[in-house]
């Protein structure tokens, strides 16, 4: 584990600026937050299991917190958490993060967005970056009801601190205002494209398409190739990057591109390990880094750890996506909630899963303690 700073529980949410009606508040604002931390860092999927969580840990919970007026009902979670502003709870777990995290040398900072379907009558979106090496989600943005990902993007990369960074996106990231956001933020970028970009696509995949008929011969670039059996199945990755400047000047010709040094493609293969024939695609990249097909293709892979590992945690572990959470600014700060909660599992160094950690939390007021001393 390393060695990082941390914040006490009480220092971070102190000075928070208290929404509610002053001197009409029965229970403080750091009370109301650091319970329902510690309730979903045990497993409370819910504004009523929080309220649970509380009577039972009263006596626990009173080793930091007066709790003089006792625990407070679950209307009373679900309407301070209704009118808290999201931004500013956000800020403060970026505050925290930025604390406990430093970014290494080539860190990939993967960002993509997650639908909370059960937030409401309308679904919440929301963008989010996560350190693949270290597994800890760093922010994120709501994106607005009358916008897309487009316009949270830059917002969050405003937000963090990415200087040394490798920042991956999928295709709806790919955007030269992202890219030369990026740049100025100090991080190079890998940013994939897809159809929807028309003719720079297809001017990309030209250029391979050219090259490749040659063998390559006289084309400048590198090759790394991965094979990986997993799940029954052979999977194959092929990386050509190329630093040919007559490339580049093609792609340049959509002006912008800051900091372009490569174009990159991937080929993916998967077949059965009895070499049945499987299926192949081919998918193609910008980059700011040199042609170094190695670290481009250990960039590429690692950027689905925000899907494999992230994702797929907070609808399998936290179950985000069977929350019934009607007011959609609770159900954004419910999401703070269990991004506060993940990143003290994965930090703790207990070898075990992230399920175990939760409910061992909730059995082991020890083990609780571990946890939250990780703030």
């Amino acid at each position: 584990m390393e060695d990082l700073p941390k914040i006490s529980l009480q220092g971070l949410f102190e000075d928070m600026d208290d929404p509610r009606v002053v001197g009409r508040c029965t229970y403080s604002l750091k009370e109301v937050v650091l319970i329902a931390v510690c309730a979903v860092l045990c497993g409370a999927e819910s504004w009523t299991e929080i309220e649970e969580f509380g009577e039972s840990k009263h006596e626990w919970l009173r080793q930091f917190l007066s709790l003089e007026q006792g625990i407070p009902s679950h209307d009373t979670f679900r309407r301070v958490f209704s009118i808290l502003p999201a931004e500013a709870f956000e800020n403060r777990f970026r505050a925290w993060v930025e604390t406990t995290f430093r970014v290494e040398q080539e860190q990939i900072i993967a960002i993509d967005g997650k639908t909370v379907r059960g937030a409401g009558v309308r679904a919440l979106h929301l963008v989010s970056a996560w350190a693949h090496r270290s597994g800890l989600v760093l922010g994120q943005r709501k994106v607005d009801d009358k916008s897309n990902e487009i316009t949270a993007i830059p917002q969050l990369l405003e937000d963090l601190y990415l200087a040394g960074s490798i920042v991956t996106l999928d295709a709806m990231g790919t955007q030269t205002k992202i890219a030369q956001k990026i740049i100025d933020k100090h991080a190079d970028y890998v940013l994939a494209l897809k159809g929807n970009q028309g003719q720079l696509h297809t001017d990309v995949a030209d250029w391979f398409a050219w090259a490749a008929e040659r063998d390559f011969r006289d084309v400048p670039h590198t090759f790394a190739q991965s094979i990986n059996k997993n799940h029954g199945r052979l999977e194959i990755r092929q990386c050509w990057a190329l630093a040919d400047e007559s490339a580049l000047e093609t792609i340049r010709h959509y002006a912008g591109w800051a900091g372009l040094q490569s174009v990159v493609m991937v080929k993916r293969e998967r077949r059965s390990l009895n070499n049945t024939p499987g299926s192949v695609e081919t998918v193609f990249f910008l980059s700011s880094l040199p042609a170094d097909a190695d670290l481009l293709l250990y960039a590429i892979r690692a950027h689905w750890s925000i899907e494999n590992n992230f994702h797929w945690v907070l609808d399998v572990v936290f179950h985000e996506d069977d929350a019934r959470l009607a007011v959609v600014n609770g159900a954004e700060n419910f999401a703070i909630l269990r991004r506060f909660a993940l990143n003290l599992l994965k930090r703790h160094p207990a070898k075990l899963s992230l399920q175990r950690k939760r409910f061992k939390a909730a059995l082991d007021d020890s083990f609780l303690s571990q946890l939250i001393a990780y703030f």
